[in-house]
């Protein structure tokens, strides 16, 4: 993957992560219930972070795979 364009995917990630921790998505789940006894928003967030952990490690080992070939 080129270096430019593995840059561009994570600033992707970034905006994405901004997106979805936001005050305005977040509010969705912000509801007195409780999943597996964690609240619904402390498992969204904690899911949301996870998720982009994942993302932002498959798009750099992707890259690095590419460089030792």
């Amino acid at each position: 993957m080129k270096a430019a364009l593995k840059g561009q995917y994570l600033w992707v990630i970034f905006f994405l992560g901004i997106f979805l921790l936001n005050y305005p998505v977040l509010s969705i789940y912000n509801i007195p219930e409780v999943w597996y006894g964690i609240p619904v928003l402390y498992l969204l967030v904690f899911l949301i972070w996870a998720f982009l952990i994942l993302v932002t490690f498959l798009v750099l080992h992707k890259s690095d795979k590419k460089k030792d070939a």
